[in-house]
C-alpha cells in the first residue's frame, strides 16, 4: 500500500481548482476551508464524480483517472447519509460487497459484522427512516468501510448532526479512522472536527492549498486570516530585522525574535490588555483604539477594536471578563487604551 497521490485540476465558470494532495496509508488528511474554497469539489474529483481537466489520481499505485466512479476502490461518507430508503440497515451496508460480486448471504454476514463494530447490531432490520441522524451516519460509515477501500472519503460527515450526537459520532469516527489501514480524506469547515480527527490538515482557499501541517502546528501558527479566525488568534504581517519588529512604519517593542524579512505576528485576544489610560508595564504594542463591537461569549466578552488609529492595519480582538467591561465602561463607539503583552505574541516567517 502506498496511499493516495493526486493532483486535481478542475475548471468551472468563475472557479479554478489546482490542488496537489497526498495521504499515506493509515493517515487521515483534513481539507479545511471556507465555503466555496473547493474542498467538496476536490473530494468529488477523487471519487470520479467530477471531471478533471488535468492531473492524476493514484491509490496504492493504481491510476484511477480513467476508472468510472463505481469501479474505484473508494468508500465515501456524505453529510446527508444518502442511504437507500427502501433497504434495511444491513442491506445498505451489504450493497457495496454485493456490487463487488460477494454472494448475498456472505455480504449480509459481513454487513452485520460492520453494524456490530459501529454499535448498531440491534438495528440490522431497521429502514433509514427509523434511524436517528447519528445512527444513519454510522450506517453510512459502515457501508463505506464494508467495501474495504484503499481510500476513504468523508464529506462533512458530522455537519447534519446536533451537538450531542456530533460528539458521539465523532468519537466513533475517530476510533474507526485510527484502525483504518488505507488513506482517508476528510472535508470539513469545522476546526474542531479537523483537529480531533486528522493527522494532517490542508487548508484550501480559492481552489488552492494555502497552508499544510500537523493540526497543532496549523492552530499555533496560522498563515491566513481565515485560519487565524478559526483558531481564535489575531494575525498581522510585519517585518523583522534581527530583534527589531516593525508593523507598517511603527516599531513594536517587546517582540522576542531573531528573524529577518516578512513575518507573521500572532497573538490571542486574551493577551490584549485594555485600560482607561495609557498602560505601563512590559514593553509591547500599545495604542488608543475605538471599540467597534462588544460581544458576550459565555463567561468572557470579546471586544473588537478598530485598527485604523493604531499600529494594526485591521481590527484586533481582545477578550476580557464581564467585570472588566463594567469597570472600564466598554461600549461600542467608545475609546480605550490597548496593549499587547509582548511575551505572549508569536513572530514567525511569512
Amino acid at each position: 500500500m502506498s496511499g493516495l497521490d493526486a493532483r486535481l485540476v478542475v475548471d468551472r465558470p468563475g472557479f479554478h481548482l489546482d490542488l496537489a494532495l497526498t495521504a499515506a496509508p493509515g493517515e487521515t488528511v483534513a481539507l479545511l476551508g471556507p465555503n466555496g474554497a473547493g474542498k467538496t469539489t476536490a473530494l468529488r474529483a477523487l471519487a470520479g464524480l467530477v471531471a478533471t481537466r488535468g492531473g492524476h489520481v493514484r491509490v496504492d499505485g493504481a491510476e484511477l483517472g480513467a476508472v468510472p466512479s463505481d469501479r474505484r476502490r473508494i468508500g465515501m461518507v456524505f453529510q446527508d447519509y444518502l442511504l437507500f430508503p427502501h433497504l434495511s440497515a444491513v442491506d445498505n451496508v451489504a450493497f457495496g460487497p454485493r456490487c463487488r460480486g460477494v454472494r448475498r448471504a456472505a455480504a449480509r454476514r459481513e454487513a452485520a459484522d460492520w453494524l456490530e463494530r459501529v454499535g448498531l447490531a440491534g438495528y440490522a432490520a431497521a429502514r433509514p427512516r427509523a434511524l436517528s441522524g447519528g445512527q444513519a451516519q454510522r450506517v453510512a460509515l459502515a457501508r463505506a468501510l464494508a467495501v474495504r477501500p484503499g481510500l476513504l472519503l468523508l464529506d462533512e460527515p458530522l455537519a447534519a448532526l446536533d451537538a450531542h450526537t456530533r460528539l458521539e459520532v465523532r468519537a466513533t469516527l475517530r476510533r474507526h479512522l485510527a484502525g483504518f489501514a488505507g488513506a482517508a480524506v476528510l472535508v470539513t469547515h469545522d476546526p474542531v472536527d479537523a483537529l480531533a480527527l486528522a493527522d494532517r490538515i490542508v487548508v484550501v482557499e480559492d481552489g488552492r492549498s494555502v497552508q499544510e501541517g500537523a493540526p497543532a502546528e496549523v492552530a499555533r501558527r496560522p498563515r491566513t486570516p481565515y485560519v487565524a479566525r478559526l483558531v481564535g488568534l489575531n494575525l498581522h504581517r510585519a517585518r523583522a530585522d534581527g530583534r527589531a519588529v516593525t508593523l507598517g512604519d511603527r516599531p513594536l517593542p517587546g517582540m522576542a525574535t531573531s528573524l529577518r524579512g516578512e513575518v507573521f505576528l500572532a497573538f490571542s485576544p486574551s493577551s490584549v490588555r485594555l485600560d482607561r489610560s495609557a498602560p505601563g508595564g512590559p514593553p509591547g504594542p500599545r495604542w488608543r483604539a475605538t471599540i467597534d463591537a462588544v460581544e458576550s461569549r459565555g463567561d468572557r466578552v470579546r471586544v473588537l477594536l478598530g485598527g485604523a488609529s493604531g499600529p494594526f492595519a485591521h481590527a484586533v480582538a481582545a477578550e476580557v471578563t464581564a467585570a472588566a467591561v463594567a469597570e472600564l465602561g466598554l461600549a461600542e463607539g467608545g475609546e480605550v487604551w490597548a496593549a499587547v503583552i509582548g511575551e505572549h505574541a508569536q513572530v514567525y516567517p511569512a
